[in-house]
């Protein structure tokens, strides 16, 4: 099959980047088009000479009309409220457009616009009708919508982690759906490549520190496809806290079972038959549990269960690559599905260890 053109729009972030090795050997997808502002101008070897590109290509200003002249598809990796000044643009000239940001993961933008305040004063928008439209990219679960669209809201690190986690016991009404809290952990890479005080070596380095205790942003996303799926309300507590490495991410899920009487092998079982049909995804057996390390620079999500029958309590862990399977390689999934190919082409599933 013909080769499908794919433009990277803030190639030089986290994102971009991981976006941008995952394509390089990509048998159905090349880079057509590099996309900045502040790097606008200069060749790729000078921003970035770890990863050389074929033509050493110049990043050119993300103009919506060169866009469309040199890309089929566009991966916009930029900052929550950047997405959505260039977005209604590459679909009016019909770019198919995967969104790594937030700015289409909520429905209305009314929300969007709660969640994302500081962003929602800096740049206005208009685009309800696009929030409306725009598929949430969680593959294993959105796989038929995704391949039909033309916009893709990837979804965020931790709601990835979580809701995989999370979705097939809400599906079966295995678990009540009060009381559940995730407690998630991520390296400092999640939080972008621009600099941050609270990033640096000598602040993260020997530290485990919680953020966002009650309220983070991530909270009400991954309580919106949890209550899609349930067929009703679900309200959870969210804690994620800052870990001393540079990649990875660990969700640990508490629920209580509907039925005490439940294994942790019956619910390793039915999550394991959830997932049958993605490679994406692994259930290890009961008593083996994730760790960051066995999916590190993979597209593969690790899922275990266990269960304290002592106090009825469901626990589900869940390790992902924070910017492979939570970020640049779901967006590459997705870029697949849109593209006619099987979702997991030219995505790595196996780490480099240790």
């Amino acid at each position: 099959m013909a080769h499908q053109r794919v433009a990277v729009i803030g190639a030089s972030g986290y994102g971009g980047l991981q976006t941008l090795r995952l394509l390089h050997q990509h048998p159905h997808l090349e880079v057509s088009f590099l996309g900045g502002e502040r790097s606008s101008g200069k060749r790729w070897s000078e921003l970035n000479p770890f990863l050389p590109l074929k033509g050493d290509p110049v990043v050119q200003a993300p103009d919506p009309d060169a866009v469309a002249a040199a890309a089929d598809m566009a991966v916009l990796s930029l900052p929550n409220g950047l997405a959505a000044t260039l977005a209604p643009a590459l679909l009016e000239r019909g770019v198919k457009v995967v969104d790594l940001s937030a700015d289409y993961r909520y429905r209305s933008l009314s929300q969007w616009m709660e969640v994302y305040a500081s962003e929602a004063r800096d740049r206005p928008r208009q685009d309800s009708d696009l929030c409306a439209e725009a598929v949430y990219g969680l593959v294993e679960w959105k796989a038929e919508a995704i391949a039909a669209a033309r916009l893709i809201a990837a979804p965020g690190c931790f709601p990835t982690a979580s809701l995989l986690a999370l979705l097939p016991f809400l599906k079966q009404g295995l678990i009540e759906p009060n009381g559940i809290i995730i407690d998630a952990k991520t390296g400092t890479s999640g939080g972008g490549r621009a600099a941050k005080e609270h990033l640096l070596l000598a602040e993260a380095s020997e530290a485990v520190a919680p953020y966002g205790v009650v309220g983070h942003r991530h909270t009400s996303e991954i309580e919106q496809l949890a209550s899609e799926v349930a067929g009703s309300p679900i309200t959870l507590q969210f804690t994620p806290h800052l870990m001393p490495m540079v990649r990875g991410l660990l969700a640990t899920v508490y629920c209580r079972l509907r039925d005490p009487g439940l294994t942790a092998a019956d619910c390793s079982t039915m999550l394991s038959s959830a997932y049958r049909g993605s490679p994406t995804v692994q259930v290890l057996p009961v008593g083996t549990y994730p760790s960051t390390k066995w999916v590190r620079q993979t597209n593969r999500a690790l899922l275990s269960v266990q269960v304290d029958n002592r106090s009825g309590q469901l626990i589900v862990m869940s390790a992902i690559d924070n910017l492979i399977k939570g970020q640049a390689g779901q967006g590459v999934q997705c870029l697949n599905l849109m593209a006619g190919l099987d979702a997991q082409t030219g995505l790595p599933l196996l780490p480099f260890y240790p």
